[in-house]
């Protein structure tokens, strides 16, 4: 088994880069900027973003006990992982307070701005 298909692994690495509770992540979902960021795939304009779906399923993955969670949890898990990773590399100079940089990492689970 390689380190990522490892489930400790990955759930140590995923509870890592989802900085934000449950609840905390299910009022974000609720907001306008939440809605209004992040990528569609293709013939899903106007539809819900791959960041705010994944955000829903994040806050069900929070909630569900550790023995509930399937293989595909972990793949997902995983995708998190390497999207929380790759975006905080690219992370814009100055006041990120407000920007659309941040609203995506928060719709993954991740608010730069928590210490």
């Amino acid at each position: 088994m390689s380190r990522a298909e490892d489930p400790q692994q990955t759930y140590r690495e995923f509870t890592d880069a989802v900085n934000m509770k449950p609840g905390e992540l299910t009022r974000w979902l609720e907001t306008e900027e939440s809605k209004h960021v992040g990528w569609h795939k293709k013939g899903t304009a106007g539809g819900e973003s791959v960041g705010h779906d994944s955000g829903r399923r994040i806050v069900d993955l929070l909630r569900r006990k550790r023995a509930d969670l399937t293989a595909a949890d972990y793949k997902h898990m995983r995708k998190v992982i390497g999207y929380v990773h790759r975006h905080l590399a690219q992370r814009p100079s100055g006041d990120v307070r407000d920007t659309r940089w941040r609203w995506s990492l928060m719709n993954w689970g991740h608010d730069p701005l928590k210490g």
